[in-house]
């Protein structure tokens, strides 16, 4: 087994991500989705917990040799971003979503040099907006942000072409192919329900996959 099926295995075993194709969620967007996800879940899950944390701190290691400073996006990432960083042995800090209004209204949490080699550890990359914020934040302190790393991945068009217009490389330790595939195998959702999500994911505002 991959790492990219065993943490979507994982995933869905803790309900961290979630299908009901039968009954789909409501996002904040209005947009009506089959899948939700909340990867919060992983800490309060020892066994899934020790998947993703390794698988992490694994990637950081294979693809991001060179890193120096492991820096957690506000706030789903700051656990993940600790537990990889002391399996490392490496610094770790985290980024605000906003200045603090007090103290040294500092963005950045933690000690960041100029020039530092950084990886941003994120939770979930859907239109990659959020993930952005932090990576041009840490470049604006100076920080030499070599990437990003992440628990899963819609794999949404916008995200990735966002991604790539801001010059940023994620590796997600899973993704939405492989999670409707280990689904499927696992018997979550049937051959047909996996088209319906597949039919969602390519346009998330046509709802005729409901149908």
């Amino acid at each position: 087994m991959s790492t990219a099926q065993e943490v979507a295995s994982a995933l869905l075993s803790i309900k961290a991500v979630f299908l009901s194709p039968a009954k789909p969620f409501t996002w904040a967007s209005g947009i009506k989705s089959p899948i939700y996800c909340d990867n919060r879940l992983i800490l309060t899950a020892p066994a899934a917990r020790k998947i993703v944390e390794e698988a992490i701190a694994r990637t950081v290691k294979e693809k991001f040799p060179e890193a120096e400073v492991l820096m957690g996006t506000s706030t789903a990432g700051i656990a993940h971003a600790a537990i990889a960083a002391w399996l490392l042995d490496m610094p770790m800090g985290y980024v605000r979503s906003g200045n603090k209004d007090h103290g040294r209204q500092n963005r950045i949490e933690g000690r960041l040099e100029k020039g530092q080699k950084v990886v941003v550890i994120e939770d979930l990359i859907s239109t990659g907006g959020s993930c952005i914020e932090v990576v041009e934040a840490l470049r604006e302190a100076g920080a030499d942000v070599l990437g990003v790393v992440s628990i899963f991945t819609y794999g949404m068009k916008k995200g990735l072409e966002r991604l790539a217009a801001a010059n940023v490389t994620n590796y997600s330790l899973s993704n939405f192919d492989t999670l409707c595939s280990v689904a499927v195998e696992e018997n979550y959702i049937s051959a047909a329900e996996e088209q319906k999500l597949k039919k969602f994911m390519a346009n998330p505002s046509d709802e005729s996959w409901m149908e």
